[in-house]
């Protein structure tokens, strides 16, 4: 089925989503030499945005399905929060290389955790394969359901409310979160643009976003959250409709803007959750905003990006 993104919803969920991950902070800073709006999404008992299209899905599951789902680590830590509020099963298919600090909050909310692929694409394969073999089993794939992306959406309705943007800047995974927010920003303010943020180590979003349908490409990046290689064909179709543009970053640039959050904004970050700040220098306005998606960093990095 085709998945909708509906600005009605995203208005509803603007105010019923669960108020732990609604209306996080945002205020203007100097950054890269301008003033920039930023959105702290890392305030919450998750660390991430995952909270808000999670919540948004799981408030309409009947009792007794087993969610199933493949992650990184943030979308499953979000998913088995949320479960666990609804006294759902989950079932987290996780790659052999998973952020052991992301691991142990998944574990934390009670979830089944299957360590099984050597990366993203072999754990969701593996999660595919354990939903198919019983009708109780739901799977549910990030960047391919209508609400996880609405709830994710209500980002932008928050954004706008700080007044004209020119463009906004978001972190690029499986799609949800920049599909949600340039669905309501687009219809609100047309003339914002809304750039997306890859890693130069996973440009299969890039290419396929370029393309219009779905481009494989290998995946070397410290960038979990944004380190896709087998991208959605339902995100794509969105994203070619919505984003403006895509830019890259490198390793070394991600590790330098989580060092930037850390000094000029006070504020912990994952290499994929500073990929916005790292792509300042790339995008153009007067007024920018960024969201900062993620603060669930591995172990020693941000020790490493101290020192440096």
């Amino acid at each position: 089925m085709a998945m909708d993104l509906r600005l009605d919803q995203i208005e509803r969920l603007s105010h019923t989503l669960d108020p732990t991950f609604r209306d996080s902070p945002q205020f203007t800073a100097e950054l890269a030499g301008r003033p920039v709006l930023v959105k702290i999404e890392t305030m919450n008992p998750l660390h991430c945005f995952k909270g808000r299209g999670a919540t948004a899905f799981t408030a309409g599951l009947a009792p007794g399905v087993t969610v199933v789902v493949a992650s990184s680590g943030n979308f499953g830590q979000a998913m088995a929060y949320a479960c666990n509020r609804k006294e759902i099963a989950i079932e987290v298919f996780l790659p052999e290389n998973v952020n052991p600090a992301k691991l142990a909050a998944i574990r934390s909310f009670g979830a089944g955790v299957h360590v099984s692929g050597v990366d993203g694409d072999a754990a969701k394969q593996h999660a595919s394969a354990y939903a198919a073999e019983r009708s109780d089993r739901l799977l549910v794939r990030d960047g391919d359901e209508s609400l996880i992306a609405e709830g994710a959406g209500t980002i932008g309705v928050e954004l706008l409310r700080a007044g004209p943007l020119d463009t906004v800047v978001v972190p690029v995974g499986d799609g949800a979160l920049i599909n949600g927010i340039a669905r309501w920003i687009k219809a609100h303010s047309p003339s914002t643009r809304v750039v997306g943020v890859g890693s130069t180590g996973a440009q299969a979003m890039l290419h396929s976003w370029r393309a219009g349908e779905p481009v494989r490409r290998p995946v070397t990046t410290i960038a979990d959250g944004i380190a896709i290689g087998s991208p959605l064909p339902e995100s794509v179709r969105w994203m070619r409709k919505l984003v403006d543009d895509i830019v890259l970053v490198d390793d070394s640039a991600l590790l330098a803007a989580m060092g930037t959050a850390l000094r000029g904004v006070g504020v912990r970050l994952e290499p994929a959750g500073a990929a916005g700040l790292a792509a300042l220098g790339q995008v153009p306005g007067d007024r920018v905003a960024v969201v900062l998606t993620g603060g669930n960093p591995r172990p020693g990095q941000l020790e490493a990006v101290m020192a440096a």
